[in-house]
């Protein structure tokens, strides 16, 4: 009976019946034995998920439905919620991870014996793994508590014995963020390795606003180690918690409340502090904190809140501990908090402002900071700050973390790791100086290191300017040369045709989506419409799946955008992973020809017949394209000409970029003075 308390929605049983929502709407109206609605509204109700998972496997269509997407669907119906029911999985599979045999003892029992006896096991896991702490984020469930969710935990139990326990809760939670991608805010994994980095090697770690657990979760692992959150949302605090003692073997410390309303680690001094906080928060704690002793750099106006959380970082840190926070732009600049930076400088608290690419982390519209600071031992004779500027590093192609992370993170440790062993570190135009504090303690107190940087040569100067020059000059003679030359017919052609997805079920090609696994190279649907290389990455373990990676010959188109586009795999992207949003189409070559089938899929009149309009996107449906019948050796000859035309189209992409970079290279160098008018 309690199985039957999960709901699942009409898109969910789409899922796991593995077809779309027009076929379960279908399902409804012609099978009278189709379970009724017992919730949602009229326009979107909500089933039973045990009549539902009934219904499917008497019509034979669950066979197949993978083991997490059942799971994936008792958690997201739990009747109490996801974050409830994400809490209860976290609890069971920590037990699974730390004492399997009792868990093993307890499942053979019914659901309701279960329920009962669990609170007492999960007591004997959960207080040694996180301690007393004030306001501890993790409680024991109670039993009315966990008898919904025995079905789920059964479940889980079963995923954790093929992907283990961690994978398992790194699965789930990572599907839920995925789902509600505005109710939270998320710290990049590639950003949060790099803020650890920064840090250092440390025991223990603190982040006061710990969200998802991202910071602590890219902390290395080391001995004896503490690690540290809090967050003023209780589910978080919760998750973070369960996240982290499955991830890790230190001891984890959660607890919730506001950190500067109700810090919950008064007394600690930790190693470090890594913080993601809330930007531009007016209702922070301004009025009943005024005189906090944490204020020792000065009292933070009321615009100033992360200038609160730098001085409540610096608070919870030993002497000589780092800090390293991602902040907005505006708190290095704005003229409210220049009394606050001038301190910071002066006593050598703060000792390096990075600006991030435009991109790296939410809101991704703007170039983000970092702020390494150490609680000073002493105040430094004569202080330098280290001021980094990595947007020349890596810039994003769409504001969508689409960015050259080992080159951001060689730039950034490449000037931190040396002013950080000796106080200065050499200069590098356009990326990284050691600025001399008196330099900067001035009226404003202007920390953004795009103003104190020298600028790097115009074009890498006269002679990179003249090499551009030649390559544009080559580039538009070989662009004059593959123009191709216009042939007419006497009409429109009258072959057969068929479909993508006829010759899919015919075995002629096999089709694949990406967009799940790990890997450090992928191909996007950016690079695929701009025709670049792989620039992606699946580095979170979220999904368990195996990622599609692409072999020299594929066919790989976008669904989404409205372009007509189709890319054949190169042996230099051969090995990547197929990106979301993109369909994979890999030929049999004895069959079909890749450059033949591109060429066809690119048709205007084709890619219109085949794609479906919603009110702010155009989706493509693959299998709905065409192509003619033709035999081989046809198809051979009509792929030649398709090659050709990619390589005049990737020549004009050349000449697009040498042409820009020719054209802002003369600019800086006019205005600069390093290139004469003459």
């Amino acid at each position: 009976m309690q199985d039957n308390a999960t709901e699942v929605t009409a898109a969910g049983i789409a899922r796991l019946a593995g077809v779309g929502r027009a076929a379960v709407s279908n399902w409804r109206r012609r099978h009278a034995d189709f379970p009724k609605p017992v919730g949602g509204t009229e326009t979107s109700p909500s089933f039973a998920l045990a009549e539902v998972e009934d219904w499917l496997r008497r019509q034979g269509k669950l066979a197949e439905v993978p083991l997490r997407e059942r799971v994936w669907q008792q958690l997201v119906g739990h009747p109490e919620g996801p974050v409830a029911a994400l809490v209860h999985a976290g609890c069971a599979l920590l037990l699974i991870h730390d004492r399997p045999t009792v868990w093993l003892e307890l499942s053979a029992a019914s659901d309701e014996r279960l329920a009962e006896l669990l609170p007492t096991a999960l007591e004997q896991v959960l207080a040694p793994r996180f301690g007393m702490v004030r306001r501890p984020a993790v409680r024991t469930p109670a039993p009315a508590e966990l008898l919904p969710s025995a079905p789920l935990l059964r479940g889980a139990a079963e995923l954790a014995a093929e992907l283990g326990a961690r994978q398992t809760y790194e699965f789930l939670l990572g599907r839920h963020l995925d789902a509600n991608p505005r109710q939270y805010t998320l710290t990049p994994g590639d950003l949060a390795a790099l803020m650890a980095d920064l840090a250092g090697p440390a025991r223990s770690f603190l982040d006061p606003a710990c969200g998802t657990g991202a910071l602590l979760r890219a902390v290395a692992p080391g001995t004896d180690q503490e690690l540290y959150g809090q967050d003023s949302a209780p589910e978080l605090a919760e998750l973070t918690a369960l996240r982290l003692a499955l991830h890790t073997r230190a001891a984890v410390r959660t607890a919730v409340g506001d950190s500067l309303r109700a810090d919950a680690y008064e007394t600690l001094r930790a190693d470090a502090v890594l913080c993601h906080p809330p930007f531009n928060e007016r209702n922070w704690g301004h009025d009943e904190l005024a005189y906090d002793p944490r204020w020792e750099y000065g009292f933070p106006a009321r615009t100033e809140s992360e200038l609160a959380w730098v001085q409540h970082a610096l608070a919870r840190l030993r002497d000589g501990g780092t800090a390293v926070l991602l902040m907005p732009p505006a708190a290095a600049s704005r003229r409210s908090g220049r009394r606050i930076r001038a301190d910071l400088l002066r006593r050598g608290a703060l000792r390096a402002v990075i600006a991030l690419p435009v991109g790296a982390a939410p809101p991704y519209n703007i170039p983000l900071h970092l702020w390494v600071l150490r609680r000073p031992e002493r105040a430094p004779a004569q202080p330098e700050v280290l001021l980094a500027d990595t947007a020349g590093v890596s810039e994003a192609a769409d504001g969508r973390g689409r960015l050259d992370w080992p080159a951001v993170r060689a730039a950034v440790l490449d000037a931190w790791h040396p002013f950080d062993r000796t106080g200065t570190t050499r200069e590098e135009p356009g990326v990284s100086r050691s600025v001399p504090v008196i330099e900067l303690l001035d009226d404003d107190v202007d920390l953004a290191p795009a103003r104190h940087l020298p600028p790097p040569a115009a074009g890498g100067g006269a002679a990179e300017l003249t090499a551009v020059r030649e390559r544009l000059g080559e580039t538009l003679r070989l662009t004059a040369d593959l123009t191709p030359p216009p042939t007419g017919t006497a009409g429109p052609a009258r072959w057969p045709l068929t479909t993508i997805g006829e010759l899919a079920r015919g075995g002629a090609l096999l089709m694949r989506t990406g967009g799940s696994g790990p890997h450090a190279r992928v191909l996007t649907d950016h690079d695929v419409i701009a025709g670049t290389a792989p620039s992606g990455t699946l580095t979170d373990n979220a999904s368990p799946e195996e990622p599609v990676l692409v072999e020299a010959g594929d066919v790989v188109v976008p669904v989404l955008g409205g372009g007509a586009i189709a890319r054949v795999v190169d042996d230099a992207t051969a090995g990547a992973a197929l990106g979301r949003n993109l369909t994979l189409l890999r030929p049999d070559p004895a069959a079909v020809d890749p450059w033949f089938l591109a060429g066809f899929l690119r048709g205007t009149a084709n890619n219109r017949q085949a794609s479906s309009y919603a009110s702010t996107a155009t989706r493509l449906d693959v299998r709905r394209l065409q192509l003619p019948r033709l035999p081989l050796d046809q198809q051979l000859r009509y792929g030649e000409r398709f090659r050709a035309l990619a390589a005049f189209e990737e020549a004009l992409r050349l000449a697009g970029r040498l042409g820009e970079q020719l054209v802002r290279g003369m600019h800086d160098g006019l205005t600069d003075g390093s290139v004469a008018p003459e």
